[in-house]
């Protein structure tokens, strides 16, 4: 894809529909692909909007002055014919009342819930106590391998974080927010048991990007200690607050973020359609 196929104008509408809806229509694995591995998607730009295929995954995004025009219906409609009988995915992110009225319409389900949850900074956070024979650390270099193994292990059930291999790592880090420091690893007897990638957005605003715990570790309270030293850390660079992406039903990872005080409010919630 050149910027003679449309890019311009695919970021010109993605950024509108973010500033309009207050929420970004395109995640960051989907900017990656469309960036380093543009092979790897198709799309369609109309007059007023843009729908994306990567894999089985659907993303229409209509520019708000055309909303309401019968822009998304015709770009779903053409993608769905094109696509045969074949599985289609589709997110809603921030649960767009549109996107649920389209799903309804084609009857399409709704398979996944998907939470931000968000944490004032001004709290005080925990102090953080970390077992014996344990070591928490920042990420070095030799870490690579090992960060893939316990990620691939903790996630291998999880669609689209457990498929991380050692090419998507080096991706990952070579974009520019990235920070070595940001990466904290729980390690055990020379192994890695566990981490909590951390991601600064802005001056003001941190993500728990990824946390994974090795399952041999699991049910150890290591999930809460990587976790709140990411946290220190975020803390340590003055953020005003810090958000997360949850699975709605994962009871367990909810629960352990409640308690260090994030909390999610219904409108910060991504919906997944499926269709087929």
């Amino acid at each position: 894809m050149d910027r003679a196929d449309g890019m311009d104008e695919i970021e010109r509408i993605a950024a509108a529909a973010e500033a309009h809806d207050g929420a970004a229509p395109l995640d960051e694995a989907t900017w990656r692909t469309l960036r380093r591995h543009p092979e790897r998607a198709r799309h369609r730009v109309v007059d007023g909007g843009f729908a994306l295929v990567v894999g089985r995954e659907l993303t229409v995004v209509v520019d708000p002055p055309a909303r309401g025009a019968g822009v998304a219906s015709g770009l779903v409609s053409a993608e769905l014919a094109e696509a045969g009988g074949g599985e289609l995915l589709a997110w809603s992110h921030g649960n767009h009342p549109a996107a649920a009225a389209l799903a309804a319409a084609y009857g399409v389900e709704r398979v996944r819930d998907l939470w931000v949850m968000r944490r004032a900074m001004a709290e005080p956070l925990p102090g953080l106590v970390v077992p014996d024979g344990v070591t928490v650390r920042s990420y070095v270099d030799t870490d690579a391998d090992e960060v893939v193994r316990v990620n691939a292990a903790a996630f291998a059930h999880h669609p689209e974080q457990g498929a991380m291999d050692r090419a998507e790592l080096a991706e990952r880090m070579a974009e520019a927010w990235f920070d070595p420091a940001g990466l904290v690893v729980a390690e055990r007897d020379g192994s890695l048991v566990g981490f909590h990638w951390t991601k600064q957005h802005s001056p003001d605003l941190g993500e728990v990007y990824v946390v994974g715990v090795d399952p041999v570790a699991q049910g150890q309270g290591l999930g809460r200690v990587v976790t709140l030293a990411g946290l220190h850390h975020l803390a340590g660079l003055g953020v005003g607050e810090v958000l997360l992406y949850v699975e709605s039903d994962n009871e367990a990872a909810v629960a352990t973020y409640s308690r260090l005080g994030f909390g999610h409010a219904a409108p910060d919630t991504h919906v997944q359609y499926r269709r087929g």
